[in-house]
């Protein structure tokens, strides 16, 4: 087969663009140029092209570099804002996949002549061989397991698209990258959210946001008594079930953000029994294959590593077997069967 290997300059990367010249297929590695600005973040950067462009020398295929940073901004950063101006808690490395990654990305590839894409995501595609179904599974390494920021996916894509290193635990790539002698061996992994710099994270989000939203005060209401206890100078930067910078209560209950109020400006802050809810409503749901019946039993993931929690499937969204915490508007609701990805959808 023809393979274009999406090649960030990282590890996994490497090690995906070196199994596919193993396996015997036509490789080409492509880096996408997204974020023209600075990062510290291990991808998107000038250095990061220049490791990937080496690691293709080393292996003997060709490399390039596709400039897609006018669509990054707009589908990535611009959706990244808008979030954030309603109060929304965005993921943008699942928009980056969905978008650039297996959208732009794949797009081009097919037109380009190529059969497939490759990258170095930590999940597994499987096609089964005698009815064609394609499944998404979690890969190997549960501690990096990166089924959840592909679960936007469906079929159409995932038929498209090789994952070499799903069946790999991180320590087995690095020893890969070593026994090739890949510079990429022991680079650090990168870190979410490519375009706003890691040192002084919260500084730097708040002054990335400032130059692109209108950051509006508000006034921390309690829920149970309706007492204001003070201001806050800028309410879109916080996220539902947000702990941190919330002073607690009197009796030293902590505090957590229930809801972002933008109409009234007024964030409502509670203890964390009040976080708890049994349903979800999801927008935007897609599935991998057909549709999932309703009241299907699920673990629903509701961040990249967090602890999968039983549901059932709904018309409307989910709902729990048992009270958990609120997931934040904006955020992507995965759906399991075991280690299998049935779908996804946005919480409202």
């Amino acid at each position: 087969m023809r393979v274009l290997v999406a090649m960030s300059g990282g590890v996994d990367s490497s090690v995906a663009a070196a199994l596919c010249v193993e396996q015997g297929h036509e490789v080409v590695g492509a880096t996408m140029k997204l974020w023209g600005g600075d990062s510290d973040s291990g991808c998107c950067s000038v250095s990061d092209v220049i490791d990937a462009r080496r690691v293709a020398d080393h292996l003997g295929i060709d490399h390039h570099v596709f400039n897609f940073t006018e669509d990054f901004d707009r589908s990535v950063i611009g959706h990244y804002a808008r979030a954030h101006a309603q109060g929304r808690t965005p993921n943008p490395c699942v928009e980056c996949n969905r978008h650039l990654k297996f959208g732009l990305f794949l797009e081009r590839a097919l037109r380009l002549g190529f059969d497939v894409v490759a990258t170095g995501h930590h999940a597994r595609v499987e096609i089964d061989g005698m009815t064609n179904q394609v499944s998404l599974r979690r890969g190997a390494d549960a501690a990096k397991d990166q089924s959840y920021v592909l679960s936007v996916l469906t079929a159409r894509e995932l038929s498209k698209i090789l994952l070499p290193i799903g069946s790999l635990t991180k320590d087995e790539v690095r020893a890969r990258a070593a026994a090739l002698g890949l510079r990429t061996a022991v680079k650090p992994d990168s870190q979410d959210v490519c375009f706003v710099s890691s040192r002084d994270r919260e500084h730097n989000r708040r002054a990335f946001l400032q130059e692109r939203i209108v950051l509006h005060p508000g006034d921390v209401v309690d829920h149970a008594s309706g007492r204001n206890l003070g201001a806050i100078d800028a309410i879109e930067l916080l996220t539902v079930g947000q702990r941190r910078g919330l002073k607690p209560s009197g009796d030293g209950t902590p505090r957590y953000v229930l809801r972002v109020d933008l109409r009234s400006a007024q964030v409502i802050v509670g203890s964390l029994e009040d976080l708890l809810v049994e349903d979800v409503v999801l927008t935007e749901r897609t599935w991998v294959d057909d549709p999932v019946p309703l009241g299907t039993l699920s673990l629903v993931q509701t961040s990249a590593h967090g602890r999968p929690r039983e549901a059932r499937i709904t018309r409307e969204g989910i709902s729990f077997l048992k009270p958990e915490r609120v997931v934040a508007p904006g955020q992507v609701v995965a759906c399991y069967r075991g280690d299998v990805v049935l779908g996804s959808g946005i919480a409202c």
